[in-house]
């Protein structure tokens, strides 16, 4: 879909008045494209790029168009500042005490929720089935006191009873999914709240007032259903599984959040993350290790369209559980075959877990429905302490596929510890940083590893690998040792974040060679 001169000097024009003119917004996350907080010129630059293109993350108002109509959206988001139409305040000397007495059921366009940090937790639980609109999202927001968010637990909880919505015992905050209010949920944020203790042996009082007890699945945040929801700046734990999604979901962004301490004694079933979207990006998290004695994954995810750049992640059976999705319509679209993982810190730890760091394909036998496609594994530090082996990867069919390139991967076990595949799949592997004497595969290598121009050493040159600053030092041998990403990444997956400890980032600095890893020197 090109554009004539005529219209690009249309759009120029309609840009310059958009600066210039920019009417006083809440803000579009969809806009924001460079995710600084505001929509600005970086922001601009970039989607007249996808405009240009034609491309599906330009068509702001979700018509199925890239025209006059986007370019209209966008140019309202310029220079916003937050206006709500609706604003409800929630705590001490607030106009409502908890979050018990807010009417979800009846929230319209342009609401923003207002919770203000107590010293004791809100044991509320509710659902948010209400829509927002790209101009006028809902937004429920914690308002922080000393950096400590405030907390709502799952723990004795009781529910609004104006509300009526099903599978309450799986969360302590749902979005979609009920009769009161039933609304398909659209352009929703919870940002900058504590959420936790949705798990047995918890119990809560239902919205008829019985108690109840959690499900072992139950989750912190559980969206079942729902379009443009944005998870920011949260923290979620001592859950069955800390952040949960359904397929009837779509065009999610975790961001900023702080997920840890989840799952279930025992299960490999349960994990800090357990997804299956259509279109997910989780950015700027820090994932830290599942509750003690619990052996699930840190990230699970069987989404369609999944982007997972610049996290930490560390511990869990897995970092990354990568799989296939029990729905044809994820299955289907054309974002399955492609999964994009770029900019982490995946940490293994030294204690009894699967030797992978990463599996991706499926689980569940049928290898017909496995994601295949294309895995892009690039610019990662994966750093494992642990003295037995580990394993990069586990492609799960012949039929799966990785891009794995310019990435540092460190084990501090003696050589030979360091596998690249657990047995099958294809791989090509070129301009990363190995740990000296890496095998192919700790048992028989039924698949193909391809390689070349690849660094191998006994040290990749940390700043303070005791401290865990994993940028490098100017002597590393990481340094401008990578390559141009390929033109069919670009812009979309451009390097331009790093991580920083922790929640946050950094501008990736760019020079005329790419460095190995997640941070540029």
């Amino acid at each position: 879909m090109s554009k004539s001169p005529e219209v690009a000097r249309g759009l120029a024009a309609l840009f310059l008045l958009a600066f210039l003119l920019a009417p006083a917004h809440g803000a579009i996350p969809r806009s924001d494209y460079d995710f600084d907080g505001d929509v600005g010129g970086r922001d601009l630059a970039v989607f007249a790029t996808y405009y240009t293109g034609g491309e599906t993350k330009a068509d702001l108002d979700s018509d199925g168009h890239v025209n006059a109509e986007d370019v209209a959206a966008f140019a309202a988001c310029l220079g916003f500042v937050e206006s709500f139409a609706h604003t409800y305040d929630v705590g001490p000397g607030q106009p409502y005490a908890d979050p018990s007495e807010v009417p979800w059921e009846s929230l319209a366009p342009g609401s923003l929720i207002r919770i203000h940090h107590r010293k004791q937790p809100y044991a509320n639980k509710w659902v948010l089935a209400v829509s927002g609109t790209c101009h006028d999202p809902i937004v429920v927001r914690g308002i922080p006191e000393n950096d400590a968010r405030p907390v709502i637990t799952g723990e004795n909880a009781t529910t609004r009873l104006a509300l009526d919505y099903w599978n309450e015992d799986r969360s302590v905050i749902k979005v979609g999914g009920s009769s009161s209010p039933s609304a398909f949920p659209t352009y929703v944020i919870i940002e900058n709240l504590a959420v936790r203790s949705a798990r047995p042996p918890y119990t809560f009082a239902d919205d008829r007032g019985n108690v109840k007890t959690y499900r072992t699945n139950a989750a912190s945040i559980h969206v079942e259903e729902g379009e443009h929801i944005v998870i920011r700046n949260c923290i979620l734990q001592d859950s069955g599984n800390g952040f949960f999604s359904g397929a009837q979901s779509a065009d999610l962004l975790l961001e900023g959040n702080y997920i840890y301490g989840n799952g279930i004694e025992n299960s490999i079933y349960h994990h800090n993350n357990y997804t299956e979207s259509l279109g997910i990006t989780f950015q700027h998290n820090r994932f830290g290790p599942l509750r003690p004695g619990c052996k699930g994954n840190n990230l699970k995810d069987r989404s369609a369209g999944t982007v997972v750049r610049y996290n930490w992640i560390e511990a869990g059976n897995r970092t990354l559980d990568l799989v296939e999705s029990d729905h044809s319509t994820l299955r289907n679209h054309p974002s399955y075959g492609e999964t994009f993982v770029y900019g982490n810190v995946l940490i293994k730890h030294d204690v009894v877990e699967n030797s992978q760091v990463l599996h991706y394909g499926g689980d569940g036998g049928d290898e017909g429905i496995y994601r295949k496609g294309t895995l892009w594994f690039f610019n990662n530090t994966v750093v494992s302490h642990r003295s037995g082996n580990t394993t990069l990867m586990r492609l799960s069919s012949k039929d799966e596929h990785s891009e794995c390139f310019n990435n540092i991967v460190y084990a501090v076990a003696a050589p030979g510890r360091l596998a690249i595949l657990d047995e099958t799949g294809t791989m090509n592997l070129y301009h990363n940083w190995l740990s000296a004497g890496w095998v192919w595969a700790h048992g028989g290598l039924a698949g193909d590893v391809n390689l070349w121009e690849n660094v191998e050493g006994d040290e990749p040159g940390f700043a303070d690998m005791a401290g865990r600053d994993y940028s490098l030092l100017d002597v590393s041998p990481c340094v401008d040792e990578g390559i141009d990403l390929p033109p069919e990444l670009l812009p979309a997956h451009e390097l331009l974040y790093q991580y920083t400890r922790h929640q946050r980032y950094t501008e990736r600095p760019h020079d005329d060679h790419l460095d190995l890893g997640a941070f540029e020197g």
